[in-house]
């Protein structure tokens, strides 16, 4: 019987997301047929590598943000040379830095927002871009500290004074129109999904994960070409970054002169949440691929790349 270790928990700011998607994911583990090891992660890595020991013959890696998609837990797997679930160091590290990926969309010919990276203090003292724009962290997930500067708003100093993700900022361009997201498996994109926001002004943090905090509507009542452009444009980032297994593209959509509209790629998430309220899950279900398959698929495409 395949031993799965699934790490969860963490410490970033997505700890309680991770700890929901652990539980789903070691349930639905446990109903395949598979030896489960359920460990949740804390601040003490040594504890971690010690609960690795010996070795199991998969880590289904369930940890979100900081520490857990961003290359670090990776990296410590493949010392440890231990296949696991979702991408590499690079991929994750790459896809974690929405900087560095913006970069690679664009060499790919990708459609991304203009926007560049400001100095909190730049912000403080004025719009480093024409209203309306969006400012986020670099290296969050989940919509963690992302804030719309719409016009006639006053909050943009008190942004900049209050924020807590490091020195800078990643500002951009704010794209209206309708919220897209597609999953891929490997090369195969799934649907493409509408999300519309109730719990917040945007798809942010709470729209995500409360209950009833967002309509999800698969397949998306979109044009056919626009349909098939977020399908194509999710595999090619997906293949630019390096990725493996389970990923999600998150699009704005912005129809608002009409049809076929304005797709922009915002970024490619490396660990795709697996929560009751999570987009990748539905589009498996979609396809055909019950929640108990699509996690025993990927612990089956799980690989070590040390």
């Amino acid at each position: 019987m395949t031993r799965v270790a699934v790490l969860y928990g963490g410490i970033s700011a997505e700890r309680e997301v991770s700890i929901s998607t652990g539980i789903e994911v070691i349930a639905a583990l446990r109903e395949t047929g598979f030896d489960v090891d359920p460990i949740e992660v804390g601040q003490d890595l040594g504890a971690v590598i010690r609960a690795l020991t010996p070795k199991p013959d998969v880590v289904f890696n369930a940890l979100h943000g900081r520490f857990g998609e961003d290359g670090a837990i990776q990296g410590v797997l493949d010392w440890l040379g231990i296949p696991y679930t979702h991408s590499g160091v690079r991929a994750s590290a790459l896809a974690m830095d929405k900087q560095a990926a913006k970069a690679l969309f664009l060499s790919a010919g990708l459609p991304v927002a203009p926007g560049r990276m400001v100095a909190t203090r730049e912000l403080e003292a004025g719009d480093p871009l024409p209203l309306p724009y969006v400012v986020k962290p670099a290296n969050e997930g989940s919509s963690v500290g992302v804030t719309i500067v719409r016009c006639g708003d006053n909050r943009r100093a008190e942004i900049a004074r209050n924020w807590t993700f490091g020195p800078t900022a990643l500002v951009e361009e704010y794209i209206p129109g309708r919220e897209l997201t597609v999953a891929v498996l490997d090369d195969r994109a799934l649907a493409v999904t509408e999300i519309r926001a109730v719990a917040g002004t945007f798809y942010d943090y709470e729209s995500k994960y409360a209950d009833g905090g967002s309509r999800h509507i698969v397949p998306a009542c979109v044009h056919p070409d626009i349909y098939a452009q977020a399908m194509d444009v999710a595999v090619a980032a997906h293949r630019a970054l390096g990725c493996r297994g389970a990923t999600r593209c998150d699009f704005r959509y912005d129809d608002t002169k009409g049809e076929p509209g304005r797709l922009i790629l915002l970024e490619i998430n490396t660990q795709p949440g697996l929560t009751p309220t999570s987009l990748l899950p539905e589009q498996a279900a979609y396809r055909g691929m019950d929640f108990a398959r699509l996690c025993a698929w990927m612990v089956e495409n799980a690989s070590c790349r040390g």
